[in-house]
């Protein structure tokens, strides 16, 4: 199986919060190593960068690895299915549509007013506007509502471009990444590794 190369992220033409630098720099570490490992040294480097998770899910198994073919949702809340589909995502060059969904899901999470509205440019700036460096496939009316909807933010005014960007990955995506190489080679090693005990 060739090895996906990952290009480094660019720099960022806008400065985001503390929790995205922190989400950024957590998942460019797992990509790179998704991108250089596979096999049993990939399963073992995907274990080790949340072994310091106290979680329940705090190691790959097979059976989470194939929940994630029952739906979207399932696979958005694990933290490995997650990173493995943005690492999917990024080798296609189309990882704008879920960074724009993570990143919708923080801007939910804001309670300060004056945060929210210059939180809600950025996210503008950088989503939703033409030409924008990762500017979402939306329709004109809903990138006009939002265009209004920013001017006094709340913590809505992208609940319509989110649910579109959902469904576009939810019926092309997702799918694709059923498909994809880095998915089947994950569930047959888990699988390989189950049968030996």
């Amino acid at each position: 199986m060739p090895s996906l190369i990952v290009e480094p992220l660019n720099t960022q033409h806008f400065i985001m919060d503390r929790d995205d630098r922190k989400r950024n720099k957590n998942m460019d570490a797992f990509m790179y190593f998704l991108s250089l490992h596979s096999g049993k040294n990939f399963m073992c480097r995907l274990q080790c960068m949340f072994s310091h998770s106290s979680s329940s899910e705090s190691r790959l198994s097979l059976e989470d690895t194939q929940q994630w073919s029952q739906s979207l949702e399932r696979l958005l809340e694990s933290k490995y299915g997650l990173a493995t589909f943005r690492n999917f995502l990024k080798s296609e060059y189309s990882d704008e549509n879920i960074e724009f969904w993570l990143t919708c899901e923080d801007y939910k999470k804001i309670k300060s007013s004056f945060r929210m509205s210059s939180r809600a440019k950025k996210i503008y700036e950088q989503y939703i506007k033409a030409e924008s460096p990762k500017e979402i496939n939306i329709d004109y009316h809903t990138r006009e509502q939002i265009k209004r909807n920013v001017k006094t933010p709340t913590m809505h005014c992208f609940d319509d471009a989110q649910k579109m960007v959902y469904g576009l990955m939810e019926r092309d995506s997702y799918p694709r990444f059923l498909r994809s190489d880095i998915y089947r080679t994950l569930l047959e090693n888990l699988a390989a590794d189950a049968t030996k005990g």
